[in-house]
């Protein structure tokens, strides 16, 4: 039931039209309570701390969309005790519901956060702030369309939590299958045909889930097992899923719903960054590919078995439970010019019609109730948990307003950079590292553009530049220690040590690490809208670097091959050659 409302309410807000900000985000907390604090309760302790604070954060975001009129009037400062109360409730519960839905690492940042609005007066020097009157810090935050309803829970309501319902529908059916069986038809005979199934497989489903961690935890179920079967080593089929499911975050045509909420931020037509996303992207699965080879000259990675690939007609009739859908989808993005929350929504009324048919396009209405409802709940549980990751971060982008905290964290890399814009790229590539720790590729992205994205377009670095370059360094926490949720899960998965396939999945995601850079030294990746002649060649030239720098960091060669190839790699990937090709 919970879900179902999760989903109509949704859904609704894009075909009824404007509907206030202080209606319809704390409307969406309220759904998110429930799920993360109740349904997700381990313990008795948890069920019981969690229906209280739930009944209470519920009271309390419902007072405010009841009260939204009056609220407006009064520009986030609190004049009641009552208010003061709700605020501080209303705070309480989002770090709580963060906490459950993915541990400490984001509360901890937003507790600092919080404590540097209320504190930051006492700091020293140029980081400390004036000092802020609790009833507008805390109204701010609470009452205002800031804080928790700000503009980045504004993208949550209306572009992820979409998306989300599409992917859960698309799931529920046969288009995970249909994944598969298009992958085996195109990959299962190739030497290493068991690991290309997984990352062809695994770019499909990642590119709509939103999540490394949970493509991993889908797709691996069946890829992990099968290249095991096949005599991969576990560590390295593991490597292969996590690396993967990664790189599905950063594929077009969806990227996560990553793609919509860039077009929010920047203001950049979707199309424009489809197409600059595009050839970077493909540049990173060609690298796994090649590192597939490379570990073939170590390894006797065979193609799947003929019995056991897929035959045409059950890959063509399986495909159209996901390409009918997509077609819909960009159908109405390009032909009709909706929105894209309008076409995703118009999209899952197709994937929801699909659901009446199994593999076989057989019509079956139990099927089709199980499979809704299915759907329903992994929506429902999904919105949940991406967006009470999405209200905490808020919190921190609702502080680093009002404390002007963003400006001088810009001013503190512009000043360790020397004014230069590579130093300034390392930074951020550190600072993506650690913000990004087990958040959503989306959130991480949003609260990394927003503390660094300003001194990268302040050095000259064109914006939807700097928004990519953010946005796939966002991953790095995917498969880069100390976190490495994505490679966590599938080492479970696989029984095996996690350093072990840490190690193999940055040798096989080294394109995650250098090809952010490369869109920097060579930005005419990106112009595949505007100059597709140029940039495919530049794409090649890359191409040939990365595969020198897989070869080199992964094959069985001599020490000398080794690092002149890793060198070779890194001089073509990052070199100044343009004016050699232009």
């Amino acid at each position: 039931m919970l879900g179902a409302t999760s989903v109509i309410f949704h859904l609704g807000l894009i075909f009824h039209g404007l509907t206030p900000a202080l209606v319809s985000r704390p409307l969406h907390m309220a759904l998110i309570l429930p799920w993360v604090l109740v349904f997700a309760a381990r313990t008795r302790w948890q069920r019981i701390s969690g229906a209280l604070l739930t009944v209470l954060g519920v009271a309390a975001c419902l007072w405010i969309a009841f009260h939204e009129g009056s609220l407006s009037d009064q520009y986030g400062f609190i004049d009641t005790p009552l208010q003061m109360a709700m605020g501080v409730l209303l705070i309480v519960a989002a770090l709580e519901a963060a906490r459950r839905a993915i541990g400490w690492p984001l509360p901890l940042v937003t507790l600092v956060a919080l404590a540097y609005g209320v504190f930051g007066q006492y700091v020293p020097g140029e980081f400390g702030h004036p000092g802020l009157p609790m009833a507008s810090f805390v109204g701010s935050l609470t009452i205002a369309e800031g804080g928790l309803w700000g503009e980045l829970t504004a993208v949550s309501v209306g572009v992820v939590a979409i998306f989300v319902i599409f992917g859960a529908v698309l799931n529920a059916g046969e288009a995970g299958k249909g994944f598969m069986n298009l992958a085996g038809a195109m990959a299962g005979r190739l030497t290493g045909g068991g690991a290309k199934v997984s990352v062809i497989s695994s770019a499909l489903m990642g590119s709509i889930s939103g999540s490394a961690s949970a493509n991993v935890a889908s797709t691996g179920a069946i890829t992990i097992p099968s290249m095991a079967r096949l005599g991969y080593p576990r560590s390295l089929a593991a490597a292969v899923e996590a690396v993967a499911s990664s790189g599905g975050q950063i594929m077009p045509p969806l990227m996560g719903a990553g793609a919509f909420v860039m077009v929010e931020l920047t203001g950049t037509p979707y199309t424009e960054i489809m197409a600059a996303a595009l050839l970077p992207a493909f540049l990173y699965f060609a690298a796994v590919w090649v590192g597939i080879n490379a570990f073939a000259t170590r390894h006797d990675l065979r193609p799947v078995a003929v019995e056991d690939r897929p035959p045409m007609r059950e890959v063509v009739m399986t495909a159209l439970f996901f390409a009918v859908p997509f077609a819909v989808l960009l159908e109405r993005i390009f032909h009709a010019g909706n929105t894209p929350q309008y076409a995703a929504s118009v999209a899952i009324f197709a994937g929801v019609a699909l659901l009446l048919l199994n593999a076989r396009l057989e019509v079956s209405g139990r099927e089709f109730l199980s499979r809704l409802m299915e759907a329903m709940v992994t929506a429902g549980r999904q919105i949940a948990t991406i967006g009470a990751i999405i209200l905490c971060a808020s919190l921190v982008i609702g502080v680093l307003a009002l404390t002007g905290l963003g400006v001088k964290v810009t001013s503190g890399i512009l000043a360790l950079s020397g004014g230069a814009l590579w130093p300034a790229l390392l930074l951020t590539a550190l600072a993506c590292l650690i913000l990004g720790m087990e958040v959503p590729t989306t959130a991480a992205y949003v609260i990394c553009v927003s503390v660094a994205g300003p001194a990268l377009t302040e050095l000259g670095l064109p914006l939807l530049s700097a928004h990519l370059f953010v946005f796939w360094f966002a991953l790095l926490s995917t498969i880069t220690p100390p976190v490495c949720g994505a490679v966590f899960i599938a080492a479970g998965m696989a029984d095996v040590n996690w350093l072990k396939v840490a190690a193999r999945a940055m040798a096989l995601g080294v394109g995650l690490y250098v090809i952010p850079l490369a869109m920097v030294a060579h930005p005419e990746l990106l112009a595949l809208g505007e100059q597709p002649l140029q940039a495919v060649v530049t794409g090649i030239v890359i191409l040939g670097g990365l595969t020198a720098l897989s070869f080199g960091l992964i094959a069985r060669i001599h020490a000398v091959v080794r690092l002149a190839l890793v060198a070779l790699g890194l001089a073509v990937i990052l070199g100044p050659w343009q004016g050699v090709i232009g």
